[in-house]
């Protein structure tokens, strides 16, 4: 099969492939335990502003601002090392890998992320996903702005995205039409907001879970 005529398959990372939301709970008990209730607020704080500002999630440099807030405080080391230190294996959902192993029988699949250029990079190597998608990789601002580039890097005929945000799926569904089918994952806190899936069309597919790709054969939907 030619290259362009491959079915790509574009897969989220966070509450995607990766418990996200776990990983924040777990921040925020670290906080707590190390910096007290304030501690954790004021990190948070820091970490919306910073969103704001760049119009991503950046907890390495959220961590860099809270320990300009006291130079002299040597346990924001701690918030560092634990942030670079944190165990995202255990955080893949249940048979995440099984359902990437999947699609490879019909497709190529990718990893399409928004984030930051350092920490996002980090959580998909120390996971096992850089590997296990053979380096195939992009991490954007907005990847719905991004599909030019996409296509420049993966050239198809047919798309598939899987994601836990149904504004971004209906972006992609409103920009390359009958060319992508969008599989929209119920995991994670935007992906459970009723009043947020309200405002937008119903995905192609909606899965319980990310594991439920096992056995579906993508390709037929095309």
């Amino acid at each position: 099969m030619a290259e362009n005529q491959k079915l790509v398959v574009c897969f989220d990372i966070d509450d995607t492939l990766l418990d996200n939301d776990q990983m924040e709970a777990d921040l925020s008990e670290f906080l707590f335990e190390t910096f007290g209730a304030k501690g954790r607020d004021r990190y948070h704080e820091l970490f919306e502003a910073t969103r704001s500002e760049f119009g991503y999630a950046d907890f390495l440099g959220a961590a860099e601002r809270f320990r300009m807030d006291d130079i002299h405080e040597p346990l924001a080391y701690d918030l560092s090392n634990w942030l670079l230190d944190y165990p995202f294996p255990t955080r893949l959902y249940p048979h995440a890998l099984d359902a990437i192993a999947s699609v490879k029988a019909f497709g190529t699949p990718i990893i399409v992320s928004d984030g930051d250029g350092v920490y996002q990079p980090h959580k998909i190597a120390r996971s096992g996903l850089q590997e296990i998608f053979e380096k195939r990789v992009l991490i954007y601002i907005h990847k719905e702005n991004e599909i030019a580039d996409i296509e420049r890097h993966y050239p198809s005929a047919h798309y598939v995205f899987v994601d836990d945000k149904i504004k971004i799926l209906s972006s992609l569904k409103e920009q390359w039409g009958d060319r992508v089918t969008t599989v929209f994952v119920t995991q994670g806190h935007y992906a459970n907001d009723a009043a947020l899936r309200a405002q937008y069309p119903e995905a192609d597919v909606t899965l319980e879970g990310v594991g439920d790709l096992r056995g579906i054969d993508l390709s037929q939907l095309a």
